[in-house]
């Protein structure tokens, strides 16, 4: 990760700054502490992984928080809390937080009711959308032209172990990005491949190759099936945490619609 700082005073710039580490104080400016929350302020959610970065990343975010913690409490030393301005900023912000609060509070509470009943009853009414289409594993050699792709059929034909020459061809012949690793595709839908090379994948059985060249948009292509395996569906303990996400949201934004809608029809509003 590449930090930018944001000031560049060379006298900042200069000092050489540790800290030693103690729960989630990262070290104190004028006495006033860093805190993990701070971090969170300027580097956002990756800030959970403070903790794990290296040294060089650890001082650039940390310097970034001497320098913008020094320029707080000199504008608080110029007595910016006493202005208009100021004090208006600080209502809308308490507003603002007021509303930030609750809708944690609210969030949380919905996520501790939400049961493991809950979760499977939605699982249950949306296994469709659980659904691993089937794959195919296969390689594949890509070349310009079809008396390439032809002369490879050929070696392949002839070979005794058809995986090993496929795999070295690849590495000789190929001019698709799979080349270096003997074409190997790995795991795929059929809907992820252009429609020709899908259509004759599918028609092999595993450890089988096309006999004839097969024409994309790329070139011409050679396919070799490694394997293949059917529709599933995920299992509930596969997709828990996916559901519980999707269902505490669902609840959630209800709430926020009918408490929206219930203040709606007790207040007074006049738009202009």
């Amino acid at each position: 990760m590449i930090i930018k700082r944001t000031f560049r005073v060379a006298l900042i710039s200069s000092l050489a700054i540790s800290f030693g580490f103690s729960g989630d104080v990262y070290g104190t400016v004028n006495g006033e502490p860093i805190t993990k929350d701070e971090i969170t302020q300027v580097v956002g959610p990756q800030a959970s992984n403070f903790d794990s970065m290296d040294k060089a990343t650890k001082d650039k975010i940390l310097n970034m928080l001497v320098e913008r913690k020094l320029l707080i409490q000199s504008a608080l030393k110029s007595g910016i809390e006493s202005s208009e301005a100021y004090k208006q900023k600080l209502n809308l912000l308490k507003r603002d937080l007021a509303l930030t609060l609750w809708m944690e509070q609210e969030a949380k509470k919905i996520e501790e009711s939400t049961t493991d009943e809950e979760l499977k009853k939605f699982y249950e009414n949306n296994r469709d959308n659980f659904k691993t289409p089937s794959q195919l594993k296969a390689r594949h050699i890509l070349v310009k032209s079809k008396e390439e792709a032809e002369d490879i059929i050929k070696r392949l034909n002839s070979a005794k172990d058809v995986s090993g020459e496929f795999i070295k061809l690849a590495q000789e012949k190929s001019i698709g990005p799979s080349g270096k690793s003997g074409g190997d595709l790995g795991w795929f839908p059929l809907n992820r491949m252009v429609p020709e090379f899908s259509e004759a994948a599918d028609k092999l059985k595993k450890g089988e190759f096309t006999k004839e060249p097969v024409k994309t948009q790329f070139g011409y292509h050679v396919i070799y099936l490694e394997d293949r395996k059917g529709e599933s569906v995920q299992s509930f303990d596969e997709v828990k945490s996916q559901i519980k996400a999707l269902v505490n949201r669902q609840k959630f934004n209800d709430l926020i619609e009918n408490r929206v809608n219930e203040l709606k029809k007790s207040s007074k509003i006049e738009l202009h």
